[in-house]
């Protein structure tokens, strides 16, 4: 069983202030993310990414001292942007818009890099901290519960969110680890998956 890498070699070394730190920086993310896209873990190294990223070594290395920390800090980024995707939601919509909102803007964010994010979903588990509270989750729990609440259904037992989060998940994630492409699609089955639950459940 590998060993879990300790907490300090999977943060950034130091955070960007300047724009060409952070371009820098995005530079050698970008390279990460094509790299596991392509070659998987066996073309993963920081010389590698290093190299994609169009810098040297030691610069890689004043920003990230493992590969792990720039798997982490893509972890990050890719979480951002599926969080940006979710708080764009509009939770005064009416009935059931927020839910499928919320059900596309999972569907989107997996299968825009569908291989990229198979890989991170595995690596998100590895690497985080037993017990480790995330914001974005608990964020996400609040948004869950509106969207349930405004589709007409009772959200009064937590089990019912991190349901909902499981089915979307689940659904999502294996359709991507099918190489599915059909979005629209995958959006219909994984909404009628969770009015299916709500309906049962409420």
């Amino acid at each position: 069983m590998a060993k879990k890498p300790h907490n300090s070699t999977v943060k950034p070394r130091k955070s960007p202030r300047q724009r060409r730190s952070e371009a820098t920086v995005d530079s050698i993310l970008e390279a990460a993310a094509r790299i596991l896209e392509t070659h998987g873990f066996a073309g993963y190294t920081t010389n590698a990414v290093a190299s994609l990223a169009g810098v040297s070594i030691g610069s890689l290395y004043q920003y990230f001292p493992t590969k792990e920390a720039i798997t982490a800090s893509l972890i990050t980024r890719e979480s951002k942007e599926l969080w940006q995707d979710i708080a764009a939601i509009d939770l005064h919509a009416d009935g059931q818009a927020p839910l499928h909102a919320l059900v596309q803007a999972a569907v989107e964010h997996q299968l825009k890099r569908p291989a990229l994010a198979r890989i991170l979903d595995l690596e998100e588990v590895r690497l985080s901290e037993p017990g480790s509270a995330n914001e974005l989750n608990v964020e996400l729990a609040g948004v869950v519960r509106h969207c349930i609440v405004a589709a007409g259904y009772s959200a009064d037992s937590p089990h019912k969110i991190s349901d909902v989060v499981a089915i979307i998940k689940g659904m999502v994630d294996g359709a991507g680890q099918r190489g599915e492409t059909d979005k629209v699609a995958l959006a219909k089955r994984v909404g009628h998956a969770v009015l299916g639950y709500l309906i049962c459940s409420n």
